[in-house]
């Protein structure tokens, strides 16, 4: 999964998205899944816009992604609409808290995951200067866009390093693991922010003229069907809302 998130490659095989399309579901399933915009006159649409992240990933061919996923949400909306009215007390509080945070954050993770991982920083950056966003919103979200899958790999590199010494939970230099991840964690993170901000400067995002972009994008008949989806779930929540 790192390789995945440091590569952030579009794959060509499957279904293109233009990333303008992918940063639209994010908002959407944010703003009705994660927000529970639209109230009770959404309970049937939140299951249809919580598959959206599936059908994204079986389209990029990240088929055992895309079946872990809509296992863990099957199994945790059933156990919303079966076990809590039978449940009291604690266990039923405790099945509210695991079962509702995954079905509302585990949507709008999973879709970000894909965004993340199927969109380079290129693509990013065009769809960002055909929204016409200012460079002040476009710098910081091209360094964070790269931060996270870096500060991952690194992650990865000090365990492996804390493994070869022999620090690790429960070995005889257990005590020394914080001090021996946290420390090189920080240090590296302000370090990786550092190079991230100098990069994107280099590349010209700060510069006062117009930039050139080699990277094609454009809308093509996947997005006009997201659109299309999109523009439904919009207009069923404002409709219900109205006539109540």
């Amino acid at each position: 999964m790192r390789r995945e998130f440091l590569s952030s490659e579009q794959q060509k095989r499957g279904i293109h998205f233009d990333p303008r399309t992918k940063l639209l579901l994010i908002l959407i399933i944010s703003v009705f899944v994660l927000g529970g915009a639209g109230g009770d006159a959404m309970y049937f649409l939140r299951p249809a816009l919580s598959l959206i992240p599936f059908a994204m990933l079986i389209s990029v061919g990240r088929v055992f992604h895309a079946v872990l996923y809509i296992t863990a949400y099957t199994v945790c909306y059933v156990a919303q609409l079966t076990l809590l009215p039978t449940l009291t007390g604690f266990t039923s509080f405790l099945v509210l808290i695991l079962a509702g945070t995954f079905c509302r954050f585990f949507p709008g993770f999973i879709t970000a995951y894909f965004v993340v991982t199927t969109t380079t920083v290129s693509e990013f950056m065009a769809g960002m200067e055909r929204m016409h966003m200012p460079s002040k919103i476009t710098i910081p979200l091209s360094v964070v866009f790269r931060f996270a899958p870096t500060v991952l790999e690194e992650a990865g590199s000090i365990s492996d390093a804390m493994k070869m010494r022999g620090i690790r939970l429960g070995g005889k230099k257990s005590s020394k693991i914080l001090e021996y991840r946290l420390i090189p964690m920080m240090t590296c993170s302000v370090k990786i922010g550092e190079e991230l901000s100098a990069a994107a400067l280099t590349r010209g995002l700060g510069a006062p003229v117009k930039r050139t972009n080699i990277c094609e994008i454009g809308f093509h008949f996947p997005d006009v069907i997201v659109f299309i989806l999109c523009g439904i779930t919009v207009a069923w929540a404002i409709f219900s809302t109205l006539s109540i």
